[in-house]
Protein backbone atom coordinates (compact mmCIF):
# COMPACT_ATOMS: atom_id res chain seq x y z
CA UNK A 1 0.00 0.00 0.00
CA UNK A 2 2.85 2.40 1.02
CA UNK A 3 4.44 1.83 -2.43
CA UNK A 4 1.57 2.38 -4.58
CA UNK A 5 0.56 5.60 -2.22
CA UNK A 6 4.84 7.16 -3.28
CA UNK A 7 4.33 5.64 -6.69
CA UNK A 8 0.61 7.77 -6.98
CA UNK A 9 2.41 10.58 -5.43
CA UNK A 10 5.26 10.35 -7.81
CA UNK A 11 3.38 10.25 -11.02
CA UNK A 12 1.31 13.27 -9.76
CA UNK A 13 4.44 15.02 -9.23
CA UNK A 14 5.75 14.56 -12.84
CA UNK A 15 2.18 15.58 -14.03
CA UNK A 16 2.54 18.80 -11.90
CA UNK A 17 5.81 19.48 -13.39
CA UNK A 18 4.63 18.88 -17.01
CA UNK A 19 2.24 21.74 -16.12
CA UNK A 20 4.77 23.69 -14.73
CA UNK A 21 7.14 23.69 -18.01
CA UNK A 22 4.34 24.10 -20.36
CA UNK A 23 2.92 27.00 -18.45
CA UNK A 24 6.50 28.41 -18.38
CA UNK A 25 6.84 27.78 -22.06
CA UNK A 26 3.42 29.30 -22.79
CA UNK A 27 4.18 32.67 -20.78
CA UNK A 28 7.95 32.75 -22.86
CA UNK A 29 9.26 35.26 -25.47
CA UNK A 30 8.38 34.73 -29.10
CA UNK A 31 9.61 35.74 -32.53
CA UNK A 32 7.02 36.27 -35.17
CA UNK A 33 7.16 36.62 -38.46
CA UNK A 34 4.55 38.90 -40.15
CA UNK A 35 3.60 37.92 -43.97
CA UNK A 36 1.83 41.17 -45.01
CA UNK A 37 -0.31 40.94 -48.37
CA UNK A 38 0.65 43.09 -51.40
CA UNK A 39 -1.85 46.44 -51.87
CA UNK A 40 -1.67 48.31 -55.01
CA UNK A 41 -0.69 47.68 -59.00
CA UNK A 42 3.01 47.86 -59.32
CA UNK A 43 4.74 45.03 -60.74
CA UNK A 44 5.33 41.70 -59.95
CA UNK A 45 7.55 42.54 -57.56
CA UNK A 46 5.52 44.42 -55.37
CA UNK A 47 2.97 41.32 -55.48
CA UNK A 48 5.56 39.64 -53.09
CA UNK A 49 3.88 41.99 -50.56
CA UNK A 50 5.84 42.78 -46.98
CA UNK A 51 7.26 41.00 -44.54
CA UNK A 52 8.56 41.96 -40.27
CA UNK A 53 9.42 40.26 -37.11
CA UNK A 54 7.43 40.88 -34.46
CA UNK A 55 9.26 40.57 -30.90
CA UNK A 56 7.09 40.00 -27.84
CA UNK A 57 10.08 39.99 -25.23
CA UNK A 58 11.75 43.00 -26.73
CA UNK A 59 10.74 46.43 -26.25
CA UNK A 60 12.49 49.95 -27.33
CA UNK A 61 13.60 52.97 -25.74
CA UNK A 62 13.19 55.00 -29.05
CA UNK A 63 12.78 53.99 -32.62
CA UNK A 64 16.17 53.14 -32.46
CA UNK A 65 17.03 51.73 -29.21
CA UNK A 66 15.97 48.66 -27.95
CA UNK A 67 15.89 46.86 -24.69
CA UNK A 68 14.18 43.84 -22.84
CA UNK A 69 10.12 44.79 -22.16
CA UNK A 70 8.99 45.45 -18.50
CA UNK A 71 5.71 43.21 -17.52
CA UNK A 72 2.46 44.24 -19.55
CA UNK A 73 4.41 45.92 -22.23
CA UNK A 74 3.38 44.09 -25.61
CA UNK A 75 7.07 43.94 -27.22
CA UNK A 76 8.17 45.61 -31.10
CA UNK A 77 7.64 45.13 -34.58
CA UNK A 78 11.48 45.47 -36.36
CA UNK A 79 10.92 45.94 -39.81
CA UNK A 80 13.07 47.13 -43.25
CA UNK A 81 11.72 49.92 -45.38
CA UNK A 82 13.42 51.77 -48.05
CA UNK A 83 14.02 55.66 -47.66
CA UNK A 84 12.90 56.15 -43.83
CA UNK A 85 15.58 58.27 -42.44
CA UNK A 86 18.21 56.68 -43.83
CA UNK A 87 17.98 53.81 -41.46
CA UNK A 88 18.46 50.02 -41.84
CA UNK A 89 15.60 49.31 -39.36
CA UNK A 90 12.81 51.09 -37.55
CA UNK A 91 11.10 49.33 -33.98
CA UNK A 92 7.54 50.26 -33.32
CA UNK A 93 5.23 48.84 -30.75
CA UNK A 94 2.86 46.09 -31.96
CA UNK A 95 -0.42 48.30 -31.47
CA UNK A 96 1.32 51.63 -33.20
CA UNK A 97 2.31 49.27 -35.98
CA UNK A 98 -1.03 48.15 -36.81
CA UNK A 99 -3.46 50.89 -36.05
CA UNK A 100 -1.64 54.08 -35.92
CA UNK A 101 -2.81 54.26 -32.09
CA UNK A 102 -1.08 53.86 -28.74
CA UNK A 103 -4.08 52.01 -26.86
CA UNK A 104 -6.49 49.10 -28.12
CA UNK A 105 -9.45 51.17 -27.13
CA UNK A 106 -8.65 53.54 -29.54
CA UNK A 107 -8.70 51.17 -32.77
CA UNK A 108 -11.59 52.97 -34.91
CA UNK A 109 -13.66 50.41 -36.59
CA UNK A 110 -13.64 51.23 -39.87
CA UNK A 111 -11.39 53.76 -41.66
CA UNK A 112 -10.92 55.65 -44.71
CA UNK A 113 -7.79 57.09 -46.24
CA UNK A 114 -8.05 60.06 -44.63
CA UNK A 115 -8.61 58.83 -41.26
CA UNK A 116 -5.48 56.49 -41.96
CA UNK A 117 -3.54 59.36 -42.80
CA UNK A 118 -4.56 61.27 -40.21
CA UNK A 119 -3.86 58.72 -37.29
CA UNK A 120 -0.60 58.48 -38.60
CA UNK A 121 0.57 61.85 -38.78
CA UNK A 122 -0.50 62.19 -35.07
CA UNK A 123 1.59 59.21 -34.06
CA UNK A 124 4.50 60.56 -36.46
CA UNK A 125 4.31 64.33 -34.80
CA UNK A 126 4.07 62.85 -31.24
CA UNK A 127 7.05 60.07 -31.32
CA UNK A 128 8.63 60.13 -35.37
CA UNK A 129 10.05 63.40 -35.40
CA UNK A 130 13.57 62.59 -35.60
CA UNK A 131 13.18 59.60 -38.30
CA UNK A 132 10.27 61.71 -40.29
CA UNK A 133 10.40 65.50 -39.42
CA UNK A 134 7.46 67.72 -40.54
CA UNK A 135 8.23 69.11 -43.96
CA UNK A 136 9.37 73.07 -44.37
CA UNK A 137 5.95 74.41 -44.15
CA UNK A 138 5.01 72.14 -40.68
CA UNK A 139 3.01 70.14 -42.85
CA UNK A 140 3.29 65.71 -43.11
CA UNK A 141 6.02 64.93 -45.10
CA UNK A 142 6.16 63.30 -48.13
CA UNK A 143 8.25 59.29 -48.56
CA UNK A 144 7.68 55.73 -47.07
CA UNK A 145 7.45 56.53 -43.48
CA UNK A 146 3.92 56.29 -43.20
CA UNK A 147 4.30 52.29 -43.55
CA UNK A 148 5.90 52.31 -39.82
CA UNK A 149 3.00 52.96 -37.85
CA UNK A 150 -0.88 51.49 -39.17
CA UNK A 151 -0.39 48.67 -41.50
CA UNK A 152 -3.50 47.02 -40.64
CA UNK A 153 -5.53 50.04 -42.85
CA UNK A 154 -3.67 49.35 -46.24
CA UNK A 155 -3.48 44.99 -45.66
CA UNK A 156 -4.21 41.59 -43.99
CA UNK A 157 -1.35 40.16 -42.38
CA UNK A 158 -0.15 36.52 -41.31
CA UNK A 159 1.67 35.56 -38.42
CA UNK A 160 4.25 32.99 -37.97
CA UNK A 161 4.94 32.21 -34.54
CA UNK A 162 7.81 30.51 -32.85
CA UNK A 163 9.39 30.23 -29.41
CA UNK A 164 12.20 32.17 -27.65
CA UNK A 165 14.39 32.38 -24.77
CA UNK A 166 15.02 35.58 -22.82
CA UNK A 167 19.22 34.94 -23.62
CA UNK A 168 18.22 34.98 -27.10
CA UNK A 169 16.57 38.49 -27.09
CA UNK A 170 19.21 40.02 -25.02
CA UNK A 171 21.90 39.06 -27.31
CA UNK A 172 19.60 40.28 -29.72
CA UNK A 173 19.43 43.59 -28.31
CA UNK A 174 23.19 44.03 -27.98
CA UNK A 175 23.76 43.46 -31.66
CA UNK A 176 21.04 45.46 -33.09
CA UNK A 177 21.82 48.01 -30.42
CA UNK A 178 25.78 47.98 -31.24
CA UNK A 179 25.77 47.60 -34.93
CA UNK A 180 25.40 50.51 -37.66
CA UNK A 181 21.87 51.39 -38.15
CA UNK A 182 22.00 52.62 -42.04
CA UNK A 183 19.78 51.35 -44.22
CA UNK A 184 21.72 49.43 -47.93
CA UNK A 185 17.95 48.46 -48.96
CA UNK A 186 18.36 46.81 -51.85
CA UNK A 187 14.92 45.54 -53.85
CA UNK A 188 16.11 42.34 -55.17
CA UNK A 189 19.53 41.92 -52.85
CA UNK A 190 18.82 43.43 -49.72
CA UNK A 191 14.94 43.67 -48.99
CA UNK A 192 12.31 43.58 -45.97
CA UNK A 193 12.64 39.68 -46.69
CA UNK A 194 16.27 39.77 -46.07
CA UNK A 195 16.33 42.08 -42.99
CA UNK A 196 13.18 39.18 -41.58
CA UNK A 197 16.09 36.43 -42.43
CA UNK A 198 18.88 37.89 -41.08
CA UNK A 199 16.15 38.19 -37.21
CA UNK A 200 15.09 34.84 -37.35
CA UNK A 201 18.20 33.19 -38.50
CA UNK A 202 19.93 34.75 -35.26
CA UNK A 203 17.70 33.13 -33.03
CA UNK A 204 17.52 30.28 -35.09
CA UNK A 205 20.69 29.76 -37.72
CA UNK A 206 19.94 28.38 -41.06
CA UNK A 207 16.24 28.09 -40.22
CA UNK A 208 15.43 30.12 -43.38
CA UNK A 209 16.99 30.73 -46.95
CA UNK A 210 15.88 32.29 -50.09
CA UNK A 211 14.76 29.87 -53.03
CA UNK A 212 16.70 30.17 -56.60
CA UNK A 213 13.67 28.38 -58.56
CA UNK A 214 11.02 29.90 -57.12
CA UNK A 215 11.98 33.43 -56.26
CA UNK A 216 14.80 33.77 -58.88
CA UNK A 217 17.58 33.73 -56.11
CA UNK A 218 15.31 36.94 -54.32
CA UNK A 219 14.54 36.73 -50.99
CA UNK A 220 10.32 36.82 -50.39
CA UNK A 221 8.06 37.18 -47.28
CA UNK A 222 6.62 34.06 -48.49
CA UNK A 223 9.26 31.97 -48.70
CA UNK A 224 10.21 33.02 -45.25
CA UNK A 225 7.11 31.63 -44.16
CA UNK A 226 7.42 28.84 -46.12
CA UNK A 227 10.62 27.88 -44.39
CA UNK A 228 9.68 28.70 -40.84
CA UNK A 229 6.81 26.34 -41.36
CA UNK A 230 9.01 23.54 -42.27
CA UNK A 231 11.90 24.59 -39.32
CA UNK A 232 8.87 24.44 -36.60
CA UNK A 233 7.82 21.23 -38.19
CA UNK A 234 11.66 19.64 -37.14
CA UNK A 235 11.38 21.46 -34.08
CA UNK A 236 8.13 20.69 -32.42
CA UNK A 237 9.17 22.00 -29.06
CA UNK A 238 8.96 25.64 -30.08
CA UNK A 239 5.46 26.06 -29.69
CA UNK A 240 4.61 27.12 -33.10
CA UNK A 241 1.19 29.10 -34.02
CA UNK A 242 -0.54 31.06 -36.73
CA UNK A 243 -2.58 34.17 -36.54
CA UNK A 244 -4.23 36.80 -39.03
CA UNK A 245 -4.78 39.87 -38.25
CA UNK A 246 -7.59 41.53 -40.25
CA UNK A 247 -7.33 44.73 -42.88
CA UNK A 248 -9.40 47.07 -40.76
CA UNK A 249 -13.39 47.54 -42.47
CA UNK A 250 -13.63 50.86 -44.44
CA UNK A 251 -13.20 52.24 -47.95
CA UNK A 252 -9.39 51.39 -48.18
CA UNK A 253 -8.71 49.12 -51.15
CA UNK A 254 -8.54 45.35 -49.98
CA UNK A 255 -5.26 43.84 -50.33
CA UNK A 256 -4.27 40.57 -52.56
CA UNK A 257 -2.58 37.63 -52.01
CA UNK A 258 0.52 37.01 -51.96
CA UNK A 259 2.75 35.53 -54.44
CA UNK A 260 6.60 34.95 -55.13
CA UNK A 261 8.19 36.07 -57.76
CA UNK A 262 7.88 33.30 -60.21
CA UNK A 263 4.28 32.64 -59.00
CA UNK A 264 3.44 36.99 -59.61
CA UNK A 265 5.10 36.96 -63.32
CA UNK A 266 3.15 34.02 -64.17
CA UNK A 267 -0.12 35.12 -62.80
CA UNK A 268 -0.01 38.72 -64.22
CA UNK A 269 -1.32 38.97 -67.52
CA UNK A 270 0.54 41.92 -68.72
CA UNK A 271 3.96 39.94 -67.88
CA UNK A 272 3.03 36.25 -68.99
CA UNK A 273 1.37 37.09 -72.02
CA UNK A 274 3.46 39.19 -73.67
CA UNK A 275 5.98 36.32 -72.88
CA UNK A 276 4.14 32.97 -74.11
CA UNK A 277 4.21 35.45 -77.68
CA UNK A 278 8.06 36.61 -77.65
CA UNK A 279 9.74 33.21 -76.09
CA UNK A 280 7.39 30.05 -75.47
CA UNK A 281 9.97 28.56 -74.01
CA UNK A 282 10.76 31.02 -71.63
CA UNK A 283 6.93 31.04 -70.71
CA UNK A 284 6.96 27.28 -70.46
CA UNK A 285 10.14 27.17 -67.68
CA UNK A 286 8.51 29.74 -65.68
CA UNK A 287 5.41 27.45 -65.50
CA UNK A 288 7.80 24.40 -64.86
CA UNK A 289 9.32 26.29 -61.94
CA UNK A 290 5.63 27.15 -60.18
CA UNK A 291 4.54 23.36 -60.76
CA UNK A 292 7.77 22.02 -59.84
CA UNK A 293 8.16 24.54 -56.08
CA UNK A 294 4.23 24.17 -55.14
CA UNK A 295 4.12 27.72 -55.08
CA UNK A 296 0.56 27.96 -55.38
CA UNK A 297 -0.44 25.58 -52.56
CA UNK A 298 0.50 27.23 -49.76
CA UNK A 299 -2.48 29.00 -47.65
CA UNK A 300 -0.93 31.67 -45.01
CA UNK A 301 -4.35 31.71 -43.09
CA UNK A 302 -4.43 27.64 -42.40
CA UNK A 303 -5.26 26.76 -38.79
CA UNK A 304 -4.65 30.56 -38.07
CA UNK A 305 -5.59 32.05 -34.66
CA UNK A 306 -7.38 35.37 -35.35
CA UNK A 307 -5.82 38.44 -33.50
CA UNK A 308 -8.42 40.21 -31.28
CA UNK A 309 -7.56 44.22 -30.58
CA UNK A 310 -6.69 43.92 -26.49
CA UNK A 311 -7.47 40.43 -25.90
CA UNK A 312 -6.25 36.81 -26.62
CA UNK A 313 -6.46 35.46 -30.05
CA UNK A 314 -9.41 33.13 -30.62
CA UNK A 315 -10.40 30.56 -33.38
CA UNK A 316 -11.97 31.90 -36.70
CA UNK A 317 -15.86 32.19 -36.02
CA UNK A 318 -17.05 29.32 -37.83
CA UNK A 319 -19.45 28.66 -40.97
CA UNK A 320 -22.75 28.00 -39.15
CA UNK A 321 -21.93 30.92 -36.54
CA UNK A 322 -21.38 33.51 -39.62
CA UNK A 323 -24.16 32.16 -41.40
CA UNK A 324 -26.11 32.94 -38.75
CA UNK A 325 -25.44 36.19 -38.45
CA UNK A 326 -25.52 36.76 -41.76
CA UNK A 327 -29.19 35.73 -41.89
CA UNK A 328 -29.98 38.27 -38.95
CA UNK A 329 -28.16 41.24 -40.07
CA UNK A 330 -30.48 40.31 -43.37
CA UNK A 331 -33.20 40.63 -40.98
CA UNK A 332 -32.37 43.74 -39.56
CA UNK A 333 -31.35 45.28 -42.93
CA UNK A 334 -34.98 44.39 -44.26
CA UNK A 335 -36.72 46.02 -41.42
CA UNK A 336 -34.69 49.47 -40.75
CA UNK A 337 -34.98 49.67 -45.04
CA UNK A 338 -38.10 48.43 -46.64
CA UNK A 339 -37.99 50.33 -49.53
CA UNK A 340 -34.29 50.42 -50.04
CA UNK A 341 -32.52 47.02 -49.00
CA UNK A 342 -29.34 47.66 -47.12
CA UNK A 343 -27.20 46.16 -49.00
CA UNK A 344 -24.90 48.29 -50.07
CA UNK A 345 -25.02 50.19 -46.64
CA UNK A 346 -21.50 50.34 -46.37
CA UNK A 347 -21.15 52.37 -49.67
CA UNK A 348 -23.80 54.56 -47.78
CA UNK A 349 -21.50 54.82 -45.00
CA UNK A 350 -17.90 55.26 -47.14
CA UNK A 351 -19.90 58.66 -49.01
CA UNK A 352 -20.86 59.99 -45.49
CA UNK A 353 -17.26 59.44 -44.10
CA UNK A 354 -16.02 61.05 -46.85
CA UNK A 355 -17.12 64.45 -46.03
CA UNK A 356 -16.33 63.88 -42.59
CA UNK A 357 -13.79 65.40 -40.79
CA UNK A 358 -11.29 63.87 -38.73
CA UNK A 359 -10.67 64.26 -34.98
CA UNK A 360 -9.92 62.62 -31.52
CA UNK A 361 -12.47 63.25 -28.19
CA UNK A 362 -10.96 64.47 -24.80
CA UNK A 363 -9.98 60.40 -24.16
CA UNK A 364 -7.41 60.30 -27.77
CA UNK A 365 -10.48 57.79 -28.95
CA UNK A 366 -10.95 58.74 -33.09
CA UNK A 367 -13.86 60.55 -33.81
CA UNK A 368 -15.89 61.94 -37.17
CA UNK A 369 -17.63 65.58 -37.24
CA UNK A 370 -20.35 65.46 -40.07
CA UNK A 371 -22.64 68.71 -40.77
CA UNK A 372 -26.12 67.74 -41.12
CA UNK A 373 -28.19 70.33 -42.01
CA UNK A 374 -27.35 73.20 -39.61
CA UNK A 375 -25.81 71.07 -37.06
CA UNK A 376 -22.54 69.64 -36.46
CA UNK A 377 -22.72 66.53 -35.23
CA UNK A 378 -19.82 64.13 -33.42
CA UNK A 379 -19.92 60.24 -33.95
CA UNK A 380 -16.77 58.08 -32.10
CA UNK A 381 -15.48 56.13 -34.73
CA UNK A 382 -14.49 53.01 -31.60
CA UNK A 383 -15.89 50.48 -30.04
CA UNK A 384 -15.80 52.62 -26.77
CA UNK A 385 -17.12 55.75 -28.19
CA UNK A 386 -19.25 55.08 -30.23
CA UNK A 387 -22.22 55.55 -28.67
CA UNK A 388 -20.92 58.91 -26.85
CA UNK A 389 -21.04 61.58 -29.11
CA UNK A 390 -24.31 63.33 -30.43
CA UNK A 391 -25.02 62.14 -34.00
CA UNK A 392 -28.73 60.72 -34.42
CA UNK A 393 -28.60 56.86 -33.95
CA UNK A 394 -29.33 55.94 -37.53
CA UNK A 395 -26.28 57.35 -38.38
CA UNK A 396 -24.28 55.27 -35.62
CA UNK A 397 -26.55 52.47 -37.16
CA UNK A 398 -24.59 53.34 -40.59
CA UNK A 399 -21.26 52.81 -39.63
CA UNK A 400 -22.17 49.61 -37.30
CA UNK A 401 -23.94 48.05 -40.43
CA UNK A 402 -20.96 49.40 -42.61
CA UNK A 403 -18.66 47.34 -40.00
CA UNK A 404 -20.59 44.00 -39.41
CA UNK A 405 -21.17 43.79 -44.03
CA UNK A 406 -17.73 43.72 -43.93
CA UNK A 407 -16.59 41.85 -40.99
CA UNK A 408 -19.01 39.02 -42.49
CA UNK A 409 -18.07 38.97 -46.50
CA UNK A 410 -16.54 35.27 -47.61
CA UNK A 411 -13.06 37.02 -48.54
CA UNK A 412 -12.38 37.83 -44.78
CA UNK A 413 -14.06 35.14 -43.17
CA UNK A 414 -11.10 33.24 -41.96
CA UNK A 415 -10.28 36.55 -40.04
CA UNK A 416 -13.44 37.06 -38.22
CA UNK A 417 -13.30 36.81 -34.01
CA UNK A 418 -16.83 36.18 -32.61
CA UNK A 419 -15.65 38.48 -29.63
CA UNK A 420 -15.53 41.26 -32.25
CA UNK A 421 -18.69 39.85 -33.91
CA UNK A 422 -20.56 39.79 -31.09
CA UNK A 423 -19.37 43.26 -29.59
CA UNK A 424 -20.58 44.70 -32.90
CA UNK A 425 -23.86 43.17 -33.13
CA UNK A 426 -24.72 44.31 -29.58
CA UNK A 427 -23.59 48.05 -30.11
CA UNK A 428 -26.10 47.87 -33.15
CA UNK A 429 -28.77 46.65 -31.03
CA UNK A 430 -27.86 49.39 -28.17
CA UNK A 431 -28.60 52.19 -31.02
CA UNK A 432 -32.31 50.94 -31.50
CA UNK A 433 -34.99 52.41 -29.66
CA UNK A 434 -38.28 50.55 -28.49
CA UNK A 435 -40.05 51.75 -31.61
CA UNK A 436 -37.36 49.83 -33.33
CA UNK A 437 -36.70 46.76 -30.82
CA UNK A 438 -38.41 44.62 -33.53
CA UNK A 439 -35.81 44.75 -35.92
CA UNK A 440 -33.39 43.17 -33.36
CA UNK A 441 -35.47 41.27 -30.76
CA UNK A 442 -33.45 37.90 -31.52
CA UNK A 443 -29.98 37.55 -31.17
CA UNK A 444 -28.13 35.51 -33.98
CA UNK A 445 -28.47 31.61 -33.02
CA UNK A 446 -25.05 29.93 -32.81
CA UNK A 447 -25.33 26.65 -34.11
CA UNK A 448 -25.57 23.70 -30.95
CA UNK A 449 -22.01 21.91 -31.94
CA UNK A 450 -20.27 25.12 -33.49
CA UNK A 451 -18.15 24.94 -30.48
CA UNK A 452 -19.11 21.94 -28.23
CA UNK A 453 -17.46 19.91 -30.32
CA UNK A 454 -13.54 22.00 -31.30
CA UNK A 455 -10.60 20.19 -29.83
Amino acid sequence: MFSRHIQTMRRAFGRLVVMVLACASLAGASATLLLEEPYGKLGFFTATGHAAVYLSGVCADTPLVLRRCAPGETGVVLSRYDGVGGYDWVAIPLIPYLYAVERPEDVPLVADAKMAAFLRDRYRRKYLEDIAPDAKNGETPGGNWYQLVGSSYDRTIYGFEIGTTPEQDDALIRKYNSSPNQSHFHLVSNNCADFAKGVLNFYYPKSLHRSIVADVGMTTPKQMAKMLIKFSERHPELQFSRLIISQVPGSMPRSSTVHGVVESFLKSKKYIVPSVVVSPIFAGCVAAAYVTTGAGHFEPARNAMVFVVGSDPERPLDREDRRAYQLQLKHFLAGAYPEKPGKNADKVWERLQSKAKTGVDDQGRPVLQLQMGESLVQIGVAADNVLNGNAPPQLVRQLLVSRLQSELRNRSAQGISETEVARDWELLQRTMGESDSHLTARSPQRSENSHGNRP
